[in-house]
């Protein structure tokens, strides 16, 4: 990747957060114009999570100006909101590595530095674990504070709400800084707000607040007049904060105020820094701030592939990929059934449904990033007769496990859940691959696996699970579709598979994107003289089980072939068939090892865990050898 050789006036003096205290105010403000230059570089060429990025520039600075990090914890909620943290946390030098094999991660990781205190990538989570940390700095007699960075989209999810119940319930020390780059707060209300708060937030005034509620305490009817002072100070700040929800509920609201105003959100900081009790700072933020491409399409680079930063246009891909096809398809099978719904949970354009939004908007609902939300409002719809589609990511549905055992597959209901970016997943790393939806889904009664070994396959299989009236889910990759046209069609059949090639001594069993893989790996067996069996099993649930015990009397080695974590995985089930039986073939697991694979490009990954055609063949050919691997 090209480096990005400009000097940098106070960046290139920026090494760890204690220089960044050492600057004046217009100092940090030039500093925020630096730090996204070099985003904007970057990420134009490594890919990234761009626009929440450019909007959190100048709330981190202030933070990391007000606050002692490592000794005070930063939890990022989600972590696409930490480049800055990042940058003054000493990986400045190593940014043009972002997301790469060997290079930092794209989200917070301890493994690279102590300024990260956990692995962020799912949303909802931070408030519970700095509850967590101060919780336990009280137990062990520790003087930090813990500050919770949580996006706006993040505040909808259930997680985030129970947190903050508890938290009003317990009074601990916890600072909740909410990013919020979608409420509109008008000028003028803005205004009154910031003067007011800058009155109670002061120490002074919270000070006199308590010692004057405290003389009145000792009042005859002190109780009385105490509770009235309090109720017209709540009624003060309640006709002009929209703060009412988190007062009510135990936690001081502070804001909204303008998160790109770093002399606001540094006095702001500062004057609430050591106030004991919990409270939430509402910050409002521009999504996409400082780049006028992402400023007007915030959502297009939210997770931004490579682009060009003077045009703002992203990087032509000519090939099409599987989440077009299923962006097609949602279409066709609106069009032909009108019971056809789809449910996004926050990721309408990532799924592939803005064609589908815009054709049947009645038919379309984004329920925000709450996906267990989404799969029991699924069940619902399912249950009136509709069809739900629900379209969400292979690593994001784990977050809806015991709905979709519970809300779903219990009261065995038509949900059709659609798992998008299944497999690994690249640059994004450990928190995005999809490598465990096999394993947890296929042990759950009534429940139908499947997924498709190219484009045209995947339409076929849409189109016949449309109709179907138990749960199903079918899981596709990040990837451009394969074609494997050359090798013939055969009309889906609940838990058939299909015979692609025939062979001798070994079999293929391949499920998914993985018979692309497997086709490339027959090739090469062939070249050798040892041609196998090629299946595309097509089901995980239920397996093909005539097939395989078939199968597996005409062979010596039965090889399975997934993308995903082969403990719990297809490979297992093959075997559990096989057990039965009498013969002496050997079955042999290949996939996704148990560990958390690291970030980089998919085609190094898969070199590195032994998943790529050549690895695949040469382990083949020690096993019909006799040698151990």
């Amino acid at each position: 990747m090209e480096k990005n050789s400009c000097a940098y006036k106070i960046l290139d003096r920026i090494n760890s957060p204690q220089d960044l205290k050492r600057l004046n105010i217009p100092e940090i403000n030039e500093l925020a114009q630096e730090i996204r230059d070099l985003i904007i570089h970057t990420v134009s060429q490594t890919g990234g999570h761009l626009s929440s990025n450019l909007g959190s520039v100048d709330l981190t600075l202030a933070l990391h100006y007000v606050f002692n990090s490592p000794e005070d914890v930063f939890v990022w909620d989600v972590g696409h909101q930490c480049y800055t943290h990042k940058i003054i946390t000493g990986r400045k030098d190593k940014f043009d590595t972002l997301r790469q094999f060997n290079g930092i991660s794209g989200f917070p990781n301890p493994k690279e530095s102590v300024h990260d205190y956990f692995i962020t990538g799912h949303g909802s989570t931070a408030i519970s674990q700095s509850l967590g940390v101060v919780s336990a700095n009280d137990v062990l007699g520790k003087k930090r504070k813990a500050i919770a960075i949580v996006g706006d989209a993040s505040m909808v999810g259930g997680m985030a709400f129970e947190a903050w119940n508890y938290l009003g319930h317990v009074q601990k020390d916890l600072l909740i800084i909410l990013n919020d780059n979608e409420w509109a707060i008008s000028k003028t209300i803005g205004a009154i707000s910031r003067y007011l708060n800058r009155i109670i937030t002061n120490p002074l005034y919270n000070k006199v607040n308590i010692e004057f509620g405290n003389f009145i305490l000792k009042l005859p009817k002190g109780e009385f007049a105490l509770r009235a002072m309090k109720k017209f100070e709540e009624s003060l700040k309640n006709l002009l904060t929209p703060g009412i929800i988190f007062e009510e509920m135990g936690i001081n609201y502070i804001g909204p105020i303008d998160g790109h105003n770093i002399e606001d959100l540094i006095t702001t900081f500062k004057n609430i820094k050591d106030y004991p009790k919990p409270r939430i700072v509402h910050v409002l933020t521009k999504k996409g701030k400082g780049y006028s491409s992402s400023e007007k399409s915030p959502d297009l680079f939210h997770s931004a592939s490579r682009f060009d930063t003077k045009s703002g246009d992203f990087q032509k891909i000519d090939q099409k990929t599987y989440t077009d096809v299923f962006s097609q398809n949602m279409v066709d099978l609106g069009i032909t059934d009108s019971r056809v719904v789809a449910v996004s949970a926050a990721m309408t354009h990532g799924a592939g449904l803005v064609e589908f939004k815009s054709r049947f908007p009645e038919r379309f609902f984004d329920v925000g990033m709450a996906e267990q939300n989404a799969v029991t409002f699924a069940s619902g719809l399912a249950k009136e007769g509709l069809k739900p589609f629900v379209a969400i990511y292979s690593t994001f549905i784990q977050r809806a496990y015991d709905q979709i055992m519970h809300d779903v597959c219990l009261q065995n209901l038509g949900v059709k859940f659609c798992l998008d970016r299944a497999g690994l997943v690249g640059h994004d790393g450990p928190t995005h691959h999809g490598i465990f939806d096999i394993a947890f889904l296929k042990h759950l009664p009534h429940m139908v696996l499947l997924a498709p070994k190219d484009g045209w396959e995947f339409t076929m299989m849409l189109q016949w699970m449309k109709d179907l009236t138990s749960p199903v889910a079918i899981r596709y990759p990040k990837a451009a579709v394969a074609d494997l046209s050359f090798l013939g069609y055969q009309d889906i059949r609940l838990g058939s598979s299909e015979l692609l090639l025939e062979g001798e001594e070994v079999a293929i069993f391949a499920y998914g994107a993985m018979v692309d893989t497997g086709y490339k790996v027959s090739e090469i067996l062939s070249k050798k003289g040892k041609p196998p069996f090629l299946i595309n099993l097509r089901f995980a649930k239920p397996l093909d089980e005539t097939f395989i015990k078939y199968i597996a009397g005409k062979v010596d080695l039965i090889v399975t072939m997934e993308e995903g974590a082969v403990l719990g995985g297809i490979g297992e089930s093959i075997s559990a068939v096989l057990s039965k039986e009498k013969n002496n073939c050997k079955v042999v697991h290949i996939g996704i090892p148990d560990d958390f694979i690291v970030h980089g490009a998919n085609e190094e990954l898969f070199k590195i865990i032994g998943l790529d055609e050549d690895a695949i063949a040469e382990k083949i050919n020690f096993l019909l050898a006799g040698k151990k691997i």
